[in-house]
């Protein structure tokens, strides 16, 4: 399985920062050249490639952690995203007007034709997911949503191997408003840092 994450702004960074923790090889890109971040990722460590947005596509999990607005751009980058899991790890200021209404990765989900889409690690500050997700012998929550809960499953798994407790909230329409963050309006589960204790 191989791993991209698009965006190297703060949440890009933290998540790069989880992989290289755990010593998972994960490719990381931008709209602009490798070259202009390759010197951030080498301080992450040695597992934080930088590619560009055309090589990192071709993983096979995508975390989004670009600007909302730039999510569409992302979805040019292949014609098809069949095959392809895309975690949506971006949170909007934009009124609910302009999705239709829809939690915000239903609308998402609409750019990434063919991909199944899961909701996540978008409802910690980037400066918590930052840090080392094991507490006081227990492990800080990420939340799950997702219309295909076997793309759930996996990236439950991958949380795991990250050091995150998952936790699944069924699909978009139901868990997606409780991580959603929209305008003002906030889903109930947004900023919550929560802990599990095995």
């Amino acid at each position: 399985m191989s791993y991209a994450i698009i965006g190297f702004g703060k949440i890009g960074r933290a998540l790069a920062n989880a992989f290289a923790r755990n010593g998972l090889e994960v490719s990381v890109a931008t709209t602009r050249e490798p070259a202009s971040f390759e010197s951030d990722a080498a301080a992450i460590g040695p597992t934080i490639i930088p590619k560009t947005l055309a090589e990192a596509v071709k993983a096979d999990v995508i975390f989004l952690a670009v600007r909302f607005e730039s999510h569409p751009e992302v979805a040019k980058a292949l014609s098809n995203w069949n095959g392809k899991t895309v975690i949506d790890a971006m949170n909007t200021q934009a009124p609910l007007e302009e999705s239709g209404g829809l939690p915000s990765s239903a609308f998402v989900a609409k750019a990434f034709t063919g991909a199944r889409l899961v909701k996540g690690f978008n409802h910690l500050a980037a400066g918590v997911l930052d840090q080392d997700p094991a507490i006081q012998g227990g492990r800080r929550v990420v939340f799950l949503a997702s219309d295909d809960a076997a793309a759930a499953a996996d990236i439950g798994a991958l949380a795991k191997n990250l050091g995150f407790a998952p936790i699944q909230l069924g699909g978009l329409s139901e868990g997606g408003w409780l991580v959603h963050a929209r305008g003002k309006n906030w889903g109930h589960l947004i900023f919550k840092d929560l802990v599990k204790f095995d």
